[in-house]
């Protein structure tokens, strides 16, 4: 009788794979770099263990939003004092914040708890063109589509 996989921390192989952002859509890059960060591209994939591996974007400042939402979507965040909610606008944030704006992207499509935070230390965004994770030998992942 067959038994079904059940990977563990003991057995999970990382890769690191780097993903240049480029002329790419946010949501749709940042789909496909939350499916790597939890596993799912892996048929070893487990729901409740991280089997994802380690992602390097390079130029986050590059990223497109489609439409009207560089200039309408809003970015918001509170610094937990009374009058403390403060925004900033999508062209704002790839001018000046571009690495936060793909990690809110990604992170948001992760689960939502400790094992999400887990998945979430796996990814590295940068604005430019240059990383410093040359020692892991990443390689170049190629987007779908």
């Amino acid at each position: 009788m067959r038994t079904t996989f059940m990977a563990n921390e003991s057995n999970v192989e990382r890769k690191w794979y780097v993903v240049d952002a480029e002329g790419q859509t946010l949501g749709r890059l940042a789909t496909e770099v939350a499916t790597i960060l939890r596993g799912k591209n892996k048929p070893t994939y487990t729901p409740h263990i991280d089997t994802g591996d380690h992602v390097i974007i390079i130029n986050a400042s590059k990223i497109e939003l489609t439409g009207k939402k560089l200039n309408d979507k809003m970015y918001y965040w509170h610094s937990n004092h009374p009058g403390g909610l403060k925004s900033r606008r999508a062209i704002e944030m790839r001018e000046k914040h571009s690495d936060q704006m793909l990690e809110r992207a990604v992170k948001g499509m992760l689960p939502h708890g400790k094992l999400g935070r887990q998945m979430g230390k796996k990814l590295h965004v940068f604005a430019g063109a240059e990383h410093n994770h040359q020692a892991q030998k990443p390689e170049v992942y190629e987007l779908r589509g």
